[in-house]
């Protein structure tokens, strides 16, 4: 019984998922990736502030490893497409966080201080 997963793919259509190869790599960089984070604190040879930054360096690594290898984003042809919804994406999840920040900032300039009666908020207008 064949599989209903399984399709060719012709000459000059690029594939639609990536390799057995570019899996294997891209998993064996997240694993080392994860095991050189997990060392830099685990250790503790290093400063808490170094030991920050690298975590963040091998963080945003990882990140774009993932993105690479198994979210296939890129600038290929048939990769553009992907990368361009990702972007939108990420540029609505931006604005959406940004206002909310903006507006939960606001409410709590704007509210009547804990410490205020009533009755005195009401005669300060």
């Amino acid at each position: 019984m064949k599989s209903s997963h399984l399709h060719a793919v012709h000459a000059g259509e690029p594939a639609a998922h990536g390799s057995v190869r570019s899996y294997t790599i891209g998993l064996l960089l997240s694993v080392a990736l994860t095991i050189a984070s997990f060392a830099a604190v685990m250790t503790g040879s290093l400063q808490t502030h170094v030991a920050i930054a690298l975590v963040v360096g091998l963080c945003v690594a990882q990140l774009l490893v993932q993105l690479v290898y198994f979210l296939h984003l890129g600038t290929g042809p048939g990769q553009r497409g992907n990368t361009a919804i990702f972007a939108c994406t990420g540029f609505l999840i931006v604005i959406v966080v940004a206002g909310s920040l903006w507006v939960m900032h606001n409410a709590d300039i704007n509210m009547m201080p804990t410490d205020m009666s009533i009755e005195r908020a009401r005669a300060k207008d």
